[in-house]
């Protein structure tokens, strides 16, 4: 029985902290760890299922399975998933590598539909314990031949050592992918959850040099990702994706070549030249007799014009709105608050709980120009009664709203917060929030220009946050995931319906979130009888 022992008062020590007192890379002091519902980022289910016709087995005991299998059922992808669960009674008779090999045979077994390939998923037990793993993946891989089997991992042991479950997920997502004759003109985008822009600098840069590009993300079947093996130069430009470019090109032998996200004009810059020169030595000078990297810096002097143009347009509208950005938007959110303040932007807060190695010279910065910028961390358990607490109360939105000034997005700048990022708008309670996770696709300049369109939108027309937020994997590529509707809402269509024999064509729209659904629509008879009726 707990016993409450004397009242303390809940405040932000420890949870907060000024940019000039913040340490590198880690401002706040590890603990006790609060998850907000703000589940936009992908975890290690979505991302394995990026692999076309695969399918996913989990090996974990009971508690660590209710969460995996609740991503899988909110993706609608159970046909792709499976379980095996480890009891006690496993640990103690020590027969953990038979129930992972019986437990996938008889899995494997009993599918309709053989996969071209499973990922099993070990979990933590399997590493206390000492495993074998090539006696358990040495059997599988003997048992079937004729499918591809990688060993994937759900370690949370693993998040504060080595590669983090996020970047070995990464990296197993390629492991499958089997030797074969390269193209040089043939290049792989590797480690996104979410597919790369076309309109970005990256595609752009490419496609001029003649490169065909293959990502992930556009597989639609296994043996149109087995075709990335063709590739002969892997880029990566998320940071928990190089691991991945680094493994697969020693593996297959290509080049990886990794590209850092920035805001930055000079690291972009830079980072696209890097790219640029890849292709020099191959046809080093074009028609003009200058060499590649020199025919392209008026084209990006042309695009860091545009910048300009959409900082100032940006900063007309929101004027002195406080911002907040948060670490899930993009790999360097200290990139976006430096550049947003360089150009007379009211950035307030940042949302994060350490800062990546890349964020060194932002940090520096920041700390030396904005030394009163506020760090909130999100995995704080304070960070719970924050959030529930905050300053930008929906209750103040809702008098707003109630008291005759129109809709919500006439709420004066000096009554809201403009969010770039989901976690910056659950703890701040607000609907005005650019929704983004992962970088959404964005790289180079673009990242710049389209994100500042997307803070106009976002100021002048709130979003539905917490419908939206609590999606798991945003974007994700099952059949649900993409048909999310404005307010954040899954959205399933029933043509035909059968009721007690009737067949009936109906226009009932089910609208879903995770905690509750609800219907509408109406039905209309198209034919009666237990028998007839178009099915």
């Amino acid at each position: 029985m707990l016993k409450k022992i004397g009242e303390h008062e809940i405040t932000e020590n420890g949870a907060v902290v000024k940019m000039s007192e913040a340490g590198f890379p880690a401002p706040f002091k590890g603990g006790l760890e609060y998850a907000s519902p703000a589940r936009g980022t992908w975890n290690i289910v979505h991302t394995g299922m990026l692999i076309p016709e695969a399918h996913e087995i989990f090996v974990c005991a009971a508690s660590c399975l209710r969460g995996v299998v609740l991503t899988a059922a909110e993706m609608n992808a159970l046909d792709r998933f499976s379980t095996v669960e480890v009891k006690e009674n496993n640990l103690l008779e020590g027969n953990l590598e038979e129930l992972l090999i019986d437990g996938v045979t008889d899995i494997i077994n009993k599918l309709e539909k053989r996969p071209p390939a499973v990922l099993v998923y070990t979990s933590c037990v399997h590493h206390f314990t000492g495993c074998d793993w090539g006696v358990m993946f040495g059997t599988l891989k003997e048992r079937f031949p004729d499918i591809d089997i990688v060993d994937c991992y759900m370690n949370p042991a693993l998040r504060k050592s080595g590669l983090t479950p996020d970047q070995i997920m990464r990296r197993q997502l390629y492991a499958l992918l089997k030797e074969r004759q390269q193209d040089k003109n043939t290049v792989a985008i590797i480690g996104n959850d979410l597919p790369t822009k076309k309109n970005s600098d990256l595609y752009s840069i490419l496609e001029k040099a003649g490169k065909t590009i293959k990502e992930i993300t556009s597989c639609k079947i296994y043996a149109e990702y087995q075709e990335m093996a063709e590739s002969s130069l892997y880029i990566t430009y998320y940071p928990a994706a190089k691991a991945g470019g680094e493994a697969l090109s020693k593996r297959l032998g290509g080049k990886h070549v990794y590209l850092p996200y920035s805001w930055d004009y000079d690291e972009i810059t830079g980072t696209l030249n890097k790219l640029i020169k890849e292709f020099e030595p191959e046809e080093n000078q074009n028609d003009t007799g200058k060499t590649k990297t020199e025919d392209y810096e008026k084209i990006f002097d042309e695009k860091i014009s545009e910048c300009e143009k959409a900082f100032k347009e940006t900063l007309e509208l929101v004027g002195t709105t406080p911002i907040a950005i948060d670490y899930t938007f993009c790999p360097r959110p200290t990139s976006v608050a430096k550049m947003l303040l360089a150009h007379g932007y009211n950035v307030k807060r940042i949302y994060l709980d350490s800062f990546t190695g890349e964020e060194k010279e932002d940090y520096e910065y920041l700390k030396e120009h904005y030394p009163d910028l506020e760090l909130y961390a999100t995995v704080d358990v304070k960070s719970r009664f924050m959030a529930s607490g905050t300053r930008n109360s929906r209750s103040n939105q809702a008098e707003m709203k109630t008291s005759g000034n129109g809709s919500e997005a006439n709420v004066p700048a000096s009554e809201k917060w403009l969010a770039i990022g989901q976690k910056a708008a659950y703890f701040l309670d607000t609907d005005y929030f650019v929704n983004v996770v992962e970088g959404g696709g964005m790289f180079g300049f673009e990242a710049v220009t389209d994100t500042l369109e997307l803070m106009r939108d976002a100021y002048l027309n709130p979003k539905n946050m917490r419908s939206l937020v609590q999606i798991k994997g945003m974007g994700c590529g099952a059949s649900f995931c993409y048909r999310g509707n404005a307010e954040g809402v899954f959205e399933v269509t029933l043509t035909k319906i059968s009721i007690k024999g009737r067949i009936y064509e109906t226009n009932i729209r089910i609208y879903i979130n995770i905690f509750s659904g609800y219907i509408r629509g109406m039905l209309r008879p198209v034919r009666t009888g237990r028998n007839g009726g178009n099915a």
